[in-house]
């Protein structure tokens, strides 16, 4: 069952008739799985990415390599450009793009821990960038990061 606030901001959008679609690469689908779970969803919701492998990021995604190597999978910088690759080929109101570390293995650092997660949406072309970091389980974290998207999704469509 999606939590409360996806379920608020799924309805958000489908009363403003605005269309969503993820690249997903920490949260591995679970944000289109947690959004395709709410009454009407096929109204606003076009379909999603997973792009869990940097491969992935720069074969389907377009994400230049030299951009995956200087600034790791998991950043601000990828998690931008892996939402402007999506816009090439999937049209939606709504682009999310996101990375992060929900267990160690990756690029974590003292700056960066396990738990940073990086957000970036597209709003009718208007970007938002979001990092946070989390605690808890990488389920817990992947969660946190689903709300996390509903709730900048609920804020800016309702400024």
């Amino acid at each position: 069952m999606p939590s409360e606030i996806v379920i608020r901001c799924s309805k958000l959008l489908i009363e403003k008739k605005l269309t969503m679609a993820f690249a997903e690469s920490a949260t591995a689908g679970r944000l289109s799985a947690e959004f395709s779970l709410v009454p009407h969803c096929g109204a606003m919701l076009k379909g999603g990415v997973v792009c869990y492998d940097a491969c992935i990021k720069q074969d389907i995604l377009m994400v230049p390599e030299e951009l995956v190597a200087q600034y790791t999978p998991e950043s601000a910088e990828v998690s931008k450009a892996i939402a402007e690759g999506l816009a090439k080929f999937m049209q939606a109101d709504v682009l999310i793009g996101v990375t992060g570390l929900t267990m160690p293995g990756g690029s974590e650092t003292a700056e960066k821990p396990v738990g940073t997660m990086f957000i970036h949406a597209i709003i009718n072309g208007r970007h938002l960038p979001v990092r946070e970091v989390y605690q808890g389980r990488p389920e817990d974290i992947v969660l946190q990061t689903v709300d996390r998207v509903a709730q900048l999704l609920i804020n800016e469509i309702n400024r």
